[in-house]
């Protein structure tokens, strides 16, 4: 939901420069003055403030004409030579690339500065200049995605000529300005991701313009206040992530443009009144991680265009209602986990539903696994934490779309020979139940290299650990607490994304092989309750682990020195044969040093 509400600013923010690059093409050559001097040098000034710049955006900005299209994110008014416009953003949201420094109080000198993109440089800091009070004719302040701190300052509200806002992804703090009420025509609110305390001020009721509001990922508290009803023109509400409590407001229900709805994770309390199947325009309702209580009600059957529904981790009871078929057409994706539902089996509106999200863990399930009627459809399945039983042949028939599944903590029993998964699976949980079998069954040449997460822990599962190939993209691999002997293979430095090993609790013997530090991205080692011996290897010294527990082998000599092999607890070496040094006691000369080599 995070990404929809990213391209909906995106899309408001290219709307606004598209219309300075039409004004920049219809400007002669003749009409066109150099850039005004005053803005240049305040430009430059900001250049200045910024320490380190590996995006090189502010390379670009060299000789006297800011306004003749050379000087990167710099738009002019080429009428008048002055600049109204500057948008530095991050070329691609994943990348390393950053500024370094912080918001220079010169930029409030573009007195005619209509749209500021100051976005993703991850380490532009310190407060948002008082200066900025002096933009007047601004209409979008995009700061997100950097490390500003500081709180935000209470004359935002008096910049009435604003219509984006957003300032997510940083360090503020403090309660929200009152004063903010003042942005009579802002259309898109973003204050996700800060630190902000405090109730969402009253004065929220002069957004009468308002489309999109977003304030999760914060520490708010308090009620959902009864103006939110009056927002006609909202579609975006993500309120998640904070400590609100009390009931829903019946206002929220009157918001009949509403398309996506957020109030996940904060202490919301009540039930779910009747009217939410007035809003008739809902494409996505998250309402998991709070204390609602009661029925789901029927009246969400009426919610035609829904396609995410979201009721996990409440306290929601049966009975469930027995939606039809002609019932929420659209939807694709349930979550229905972790309340007080106690289904049995898989409902049949669900089962027989073209869906490509089902989430029934911890409803009481029993009996064997469901049929899907639709199965090419699912990409994600997880009925964890439930009473399932029996054997998981044919299970994936025909799940050619499915990318995660999550069957753990349940009492399924059958050989792992059994499982044929789909070629594009990336994600299997199956830990903690009743498995037989070889690894190799799972893990072998017909491996698809899609496969990203596998953890069969807590199983029966017997024989050696396989050889890795090549190509395999393995990042999590958890088989612990099997009956696994035999070697750590030493090819096991095939696998050069993983970045957790948990192969705790089985009855692996020999060495450590130094392959082990060729895993560069290796964050989670726990090798611990075996039969390995010898010397853990130095050439661990090369991947920065996080985690790491080596307890309970016959392992010897001198453990790593360096870190963080010599500042990890002590308790993850003990019950060692012969450890020594750091952070246990120091080694009894070389020879103590060098046994198990």
């Amino acid at each position: 939901m995070q990404i929809l509400r990213w391209v909906f600013t995106v899309l408001l923010i290219y709307a606004i420069l598209d219309v300075f690059s039409l004004s920049l093409c219809s400007a002669t050559a003749a009409q066109q003055p150099s850039c005004f001097e005053a803005d240049r040098a305040a430009l430059l000034e900001f250049k200045t403030s910024i320490l380190k710049d590996t995006t090189e955006i502010l390379a670009s900005w060299v000789g006297r004409d800011c306004c003749g299209g050379e000087w990167e994110g710099v738009v002019c008014n080429l009428s008048t030579g002055r600049v109204t416009g500057l948008a530095l953003q991050r070329p691609d949201r994943e990348s390393a690339l950053y500024m370094k420094g912080t918001l220079s109080a010169s930029l409030g000198k573009l007195q005619f500065l209509e749209v500021m993109v100051i976005s993703g440089m991850k380490q532009i800091t310190g407060p948002i200049p008082e200066s900025f009070s002096n933009l007047i004719h601004l209409t979008q302040l995009v700061l997100e995605d950097n490390s500003l701190g500081g709180n935000i300052p209470p004359f935002l509200g008096r910049l009435s000529s604003l219509k984006i806002v957003s300032l997510g992804g940083n360090q503020l703090r403090g309660q929200i300005p009152p004063s903010l009420g003042g942005l009579r025509n802002v259309v898109s609110l973003s204050l996700s991701r800060n630190s902000l305390s405090g109730s969402i001020p009253p004065t929220f009721k002069n957004f009468l313009t308002l489309q999109s509001l977003d304030v999760s990922f914060n520490l708010l508290s308090g009620f959902i206040p009864d103006c939110i009803g009056s927002f006609k023109n909202l579609t975006y509400l993500d309120l998640s992530s904070n400590q609100l409590s009390g009931k829903l407001p019946i206002s929220l229900f009157n918001l009949v443009n509403l398309q996506d709805l957020s109030l996940s994770h904060n202490q919301l309390t009540g039930t779910i009144p009747d009217q939410i199947g007035s809003l008739k325009s809902l494409t996505s309702l998250q309402l998991s991680g709070n204390k609602f209580i009661g029925h789901v009600p029927v009246s969400i059957s009426r919610l035609q265009n829904l396609w995410n529904l979201n009721l996990s981790r409440n306290g929601f009871s049966d009975p469930l209602p027995n939606f039809l078929g002609r019932d929420i057409p659209s939807l694709l994706s349930i979550d229905l986990s972790y309340n007080n539902l106690s289904l049995g089996t898989v409902p049949n509106w669900i089962e027989n539903r073209q869906l490509s999200d089902v989430n029934l863990a911890g409803c009481k399930l029993s009996g064997n696994l469901p049929k899907f009627t639709k199965p090419d459809s699912l990409s994600s399945i997880d009925l964890s934490d439930n009473y399932l039983t029996g054997g998981i042949a044919g299970f994936f028939t025909n799940m050619s779309s499915l990318q995660k599944i999550k069957l753990s903590n349940n009492q399924l029993k059958f050989d792992v020979s059994e499982i044929k998964f789909p070629d594009g699976i990336s994600s299997v949980d199956l830990h903690s139940n009743q498995l037989i079998g070889h690894l190799s069954s799972i893990i072998n040449n017909r491996t698809s290299s899609f496969l990203e997460g596998l953890d069969v822990s807590g199983n029966r599962i017997s024989g050696v650990i396989p050889e890795f190939i090549e190509g395999l993209n393995l990042k999590v691999l958890n088989i612990g607490s099997n009956k696994i002997s035999g070697h750590i293979p030493s090819s096991i430095s095939n696998l050069i994304e993983l970045e957790k090993l948990d192969i705790q609790r089985n009855q692996l013997t020999g060495t450590l092989p130094a392959s082990l530090g060729l895993l560069l991205k290796l964050q989670w080692l726990d090798i611990s309750v075996n039969v390995l011996s010898g010397k853990i290897p130095n050439s661990l010294l090369g991947v920065g682990l996080k985690h790491a527990n080596f307890r309970a082998n016959r392992l010897c000599g001198e453990i790593p020195q360096g870190r963080p092999y010599n500042i990890f607890p002590a308790g993850a070496y003990a019950h060692n044969q012969c450890l020594c040094g750091k952070p246990l006691p120091p080694c009894r000369g070389k020879k103590q040093a060098e046994i198990g080599q």
